[in-house]
């Protein structure tokens, strides 16, 4: 029986030692050689970036902010409308022309006419503002400011986006070898039972000896589903937030070659660079000009007309009228209830609102900063200290079945041993999943969590382009991308 326990220990150790370096090349972010059809980080992430529906609809949201320049811009520009008018009138005339009015000797007449007409009239309307308080030019702007928000919000929905999926890919990869453990586990526990059994039957053992070695087993087993039921939740996440089903996946490295070295430049970079901070910023230009806009109200407003009109029988006795005329009306505002003054005042409460939420995102963007650096260097040594645990455990069994061997340990030892291997498997690979997802952590923290820093080979979205296209645009209902 010892022989034969024996012939199987060089095999199991040499398992133990192939996973160890493994799971410690993968540590290091070393990729070993892997099959053609294996996904890596770089293209998992750049299947989310294009296919995410968030970051999709988020791009819609900003085109939809390129539409308020041109609508914006709309104020500069003249509003033509034309009128046609076709009727049917039954009328009744009585005029009387007073004595004298013809000559002085003249009698006074009257005459009375009826009849059905058929009035008709075309006519064109056109009419521009020279002038309305920089209303105009304040919307404008105003419309800018929101594009640069919404952009900056398209680029917080981007960092999430690619921090998830940065995530569900190593809870994947953890996952799945996760489950390897545990099979392995079972494989081994399975072999263990064997021998117990053999050597319960030579009289070497107890039946404690066996029920022990049972339930070892069964706990396993139970373990061992329940990874596996993690693991089809977690796939389930790749799929929902990547756009596919996972393959087989590639070891991912850190990104810590575009991280800040210190943590006070990681700090200075974040509310340099976050984009909720830029973003909050944008939102006080919005509000500041929002102010202006209502103050455009107090100021006179000076409006050109111009009306062409003609008419066929507009009257009984009329047949046909002509009118051709050139205006220029001013309005001055004297008093209009006081509701222009009160929405001033609320628009200037809501600029120092904005710049609260300005200070209050910064402080946010701090403590988010500070807390992705500690993450990302407590992650740095569980690494060292789940490889150290590893290597320990792993030695320990191997003596701990030696000396089972010698009647020195018991069965229970043997599987304590085992459970302890299984263990620092399991928090290796925690801390390997930790490692990676802390540095993408604080790339997003510090504003450089995106596909053009990240290199990802996909075409970067340009949301100048539609920009652009819209922005000069007169008259057309269809979109750039033909709807």
């Amino acid at each position: 029986m010892a022989a034969g326990v024996r012939g199987r220990l060089p095999n199991e150790c040499g398992q133990r030692s192939a996973v160890a370096a493994l799971l410690f090349c993968a540590a290091l972010g070393v990729v070993a050689p892997r099959p053609l059809a294996a996904e890596t980080m770089q293209s998992a992430l750049a299947k989310a970036y294009q296919n995410n529906p968030q970051l999709n609809a988020q791009r819609a949201i900003v085109r939809q902010a390129d539409e308020g320049v041109p609508e914006a811009l709309s104020g500069y520009r003249p509003t033509i409308s034309a009128n046609a008018t076709l009727g049917r009138e039954y009328s009744s005339v009585t005029q009387t022309i007073p004595p004298g009015a013809i000559s002085p000797k003249s009698p006074g007449i009257t005459f009375s006419d009826k009849g059905l007409t058929a009035p008709r009239s075309v006519g064109v309307t056109g009419t521009q503002i020279f002038f309305n308080g920089l209303q105009t030019a304040n919307k404008v702007r105003k419309a800018e400011s929101q594009i640069s928000q919404a952009r900056e919000t398209l680029r917080m929905m981007e960092a999430s986006v690619l921090l998830a999926a940065a995530t569900v890919y190593m809870d994947v990869s953890r996952d799945s070898a996760n489950l390897e453990v545990q099979q392995n586990n079972v494989r081994v526990l399975e072999r263990t039972l064997q021998d117990t059994q053999n050597r319960y039957k030579a009289g070497q053992v107890t039946p404690t000896d066996v029920a022990q070695a049972e339930a070892q087993l069964a706990a396993a087993q139970s373990t061992m589903h329940a990874a596996e039921a993690t693991l089809m939740t977690t796939r389930a996440n790749y799929r929902r937030i990547i756009g596919v089903e996972p393959a087989a996946l590639a070891p991912a490295a850190p990104v810590d070659r575009l991280s800040p070295s210190t943590l006070n430049g990681a700090i200075t970079l974040g509310i340099q660079q976050n984009p909720s901070v830029t973003a909050a910023l944008y939102g006080v230009d919005v509000a500041q000009l929002q102010v202006k806009i209502a103050e455009g109200a107090l100021w006179p407003t000076l409006t050109g007309q111009y009306a062409f009109q003609k008419q066929n029988e507009p009257q009984l006795l009329s047949p046909k009228l002509y009118t051709n005329e050139v205006m220029l009306n001013l309005s001055v505002p004297i008093y209009q209830g006081g509701a222009e003054y009160s929405a001033i005042r609320l628009d200037k409460e809501t600029v120092d609102q904005e710049r609260v939420t300005v200070d209050q995102v910064r402080d946010q963007t701090r403590a988010d900063v500070v807390q992705a650096w500690g993450q990302l260097q407590a992650a740095k040594a569980e690494i060292e200290a789940a490889m150290r645990q590893n290597d320990a455990a792993a030695r320990a069994l191997t003596g701990v079945r030696n000396e089972a061997m010698a009647g020195q340990r018991t069965t229970q030892d043997v599987l304590n041993a085992e459970q302890a291997l299984v263990n620092a498997r399991q928090s290796l690979l925690v801390a390997q999943h930790d490692r990676v997802v802390a540095s993408y952590g604080l790339l997003s923290a510090v504003g450089r969590l995106s596909a053009r820093d990240l290199g990802l080979p996909v075409p970067v979205y340009d949301p100048q382009v539609h920009y652009q296209q819209v922005r000069d645009s007169w008259i057309g209902m269809r979109t750039p991308s033909g709807q």
